[in-house]
This record gives structure tokens, sequence and C-alpha cells, in this order.
């Protein structure tokens, strides 16, 4: 990417996708109001006053991701990274996927999956529509939709906030040599992508329990420069990775969709294969101790976008989650919707 790229022109490709977020959203609503008046009507407005709150905390959040960029976390060319492909070959499918979302939200009817989908093998609290995504996360169809609906519910802010895990892990890996970094529930590999671009000779491995999204994963990691990452389909709770392995771990957007015991689980995990000294960085949504005045967004979201154990999350002490599996120096961060937990395994 050229040096002449300035802040305003980062600012102005950034914003650009939040007004497209925006009126993506504004569309489908009104769409929904003739589909579906009365459940048009449980949706609670947001005030003016919490939408200038939210404006705010985006632009801190860009301001953020700049700085990075500018301090040498990652490269600049990182900020105008978008999946413009998959964006003119899914958004059509979409709104053809639209039909069949109102209707599970019309009978909420919240593990709907199709005949032909594997259902074996998963834990129970994983076979739910999240999101009401048609077959839930176990469909290409989903795989090859997920990034944009997040871009689209985040408002284009969805890659900001998933590299904000960066400075941290650049902070606090004091490794030397060969360096192995973990994704906990890779998804579509978006994080690890960033990771290769932030650490261009680490060894990556990526875990999720989606065969369909680990699919997706290697496609779009294929793409990339440098060595292809290790995927593995696994549940988080039970890593196949030998004790004391790796010198960090990441997590982006998983705990909100686990449930309380889940949670623990996966935290303690992530204790066992880190090494000593190693770091453990967790990305997923603000909650109620460092967010407050975002109450009307929080306790809307569970219901509006199917998250069923997201209204137990909000209130769960993670810190607390962490120090029981052993971490140490935990530290907390918050940018725009997301909450960052930066914790360390003791040193032998």
């Amino acid at each position: 990417m050229p040096d002449t790229i300035t802040k305003l022109t980062y600012q102005t490709f950034q914003h650009g996708k939040n007004y497209f977020g925006l009126a993506h959203k504004y569309l489908s609503s009104q769409i929904m109001s003739l589909v579906s008046p009365q459940m048009q009507r449980n949706y609670r407005p947001i005030s003016p006053e919490l939408l200038l709150k939210i404006q705010t905390r985006l632009n801190q959040l860009l301001e953020a991701d700049w700085n990075d960029a500018e301090k040498g976390v990652y490269p600049h060319s990182l900020l105008f990274d978008n999946p413009w492909t998959d964006f003119f070959r899914y958004y059509p499918e979409v709104w053809l996927d639209m039909p069949q979302i109102w209707q599970r939200l019309n009978q909420k009817n919240y593990q709907d999956f199709s005949a032909n989908v594997p259902k074996d093998g998963y834990p129970s609290y994983y076979l739910q529509n999240f999101h009401h995504q048609t077959n839930g996360y176990l469909s290409d169809l989903s795989a090859n939709l997920y990034d944009l609906q997040v871009e689209l519910l985040f408002g284009g802010s969805a890659d900001p906030m998933r590299r904000r895990i960066l400075a941290p892990l650049k902070e606090n890996l004091k490794a030397t040599g060969q360096v192995r970094i973990l994704d906990v529930a890779c998804g579509t590999g978006r994080t690890l992508k960033l990771l290769r671009n932030a650490f261009p000779q680490a060894s990556l491995f990526g875990t999720d329990l989606s065969p369909a999204y680990l699919r997706k994963a290697n496609q779009e990691l294929s793409q990339i420069p440098g060595e292809l990452p290790q995927l593995l389909q696994a549940n988080a709770e039970e890593l196949p990775y030998l004790d004391n392995y790796f010198h960090a771990i990441t997590c982006v957007f998983l705990f909100h969709e686990l449930p309380a015991a889940a949670r623990q689980n996966v935290i303690d995990q992530c204790f066992r294969v880190v090494q000593p000294g190693g770091v453990f960085v967790i990305c997923d949504s603000i909650q109620m101790s460092d967010s407050p005045e975002m109450l009307p967004v929080m306790d809307s979201f569970h219901e509006t976008f199917h998250e069923p154990y997201y209204k137990h999350y909000i209130t769960d002490d993670l810190g607390q989650r962490l120090e029981k599996a052993g971490f140490e120096d935990i530290s907390e961060q918050v940018h725009f919707m997301s909450k960052y937990l930066i914790a360390r395994k003791p040193a032998q």
C-alpha cells in the first residue's frame, strides 16, 4: 500500500462501510415491518443520545485502528482489506435467505436444520440457529454468508474490532524463534488472516467445530502468502494439543455463544495448552460491568439475533474465570462494542 494513504482516506473508507451497513439494516427493518408488523413492534428504538454514544465509540475504534497501523503493529494495507469478492457474490444471497429467517423468527424456531445436515457429535448448545442463520453454523451457505452478515451487523467495524487483539499479542509475546499461535473457534479464518499479517513468521493453528467453516477458512487462507495455518475440527472444551504447546492463544467472538460451564471449560483448556509465560487474548462482546450505558443494546441483542447464552454472558465475570483457571496479570480493554481480556500463564 503506497505511503500516500492518509488517515482521512481510511476514515472515509470505514464510514462508507458503516453507512452501507446502516442502510441495509434500515431497508431490512422496513421490509420486516411489512412482512410481520407484530415482530417489528417488538423492536425497541435506540435513543438519539445512545446513537451519539455509539458513534463516538466507533470513532474511537477507528482512531485506535489507524494508530496501531502507524505504529507498525500491522501493515496499512490491512486497514483496507475487505472481502469484496464475497460481498458482490453473496450479498444477493443474504436477501434470498431473509424469508427463511423471518419465518423462523415468527415461529420462534431456533433449532431448525435441514435433513441433510449432519448433527451427530456436536454439543447440544451448538445446535442453534445463531443469528437466525439457516442451518446454524453447519452449512457451506452459512460459512459463505457469515463474514458479510457480521460486517453488516457492525457497520463494517468487525475487522477493526478483531485487530485490537494484535497490539496486546505483540506486547506480550517475548518468545524468540518459531512462535506458535492458536486461534480457538477460528470460523472462516478472518482472525488467522490478521495474525498472518502481524506475525508473518509464526506457525498458526486454528480449531473450529464446523467443517463448513473450516473449508471456508482453508479456501481463504490458501490465497495469502506464508505458511498455511494448521486447521483442525475440534471442540474448544477438548483441545487436541499437548500441554504447554503454544506461545499465545486468541479467541474472538466465542464466549457469548457458550453456556457458563462451557466458558470455564474452554478457559481451562486454553490454560492447559499455553506455555508458562504465554498469553491468552479474548475478544468478545461488551458486558454490563464495562459498558452499563449500552444496556439498551445489550438487553435486546439476545432476542433480536437469537443469542441464547448472551444474557448470562453480559453479567459473567470472565476475569474471575481466568483467575480460577490459573491465569494472572489480567487486564481489560473496551473498543466500540467489544471487550478484550489479556491474561498470562505464570512463568515457571
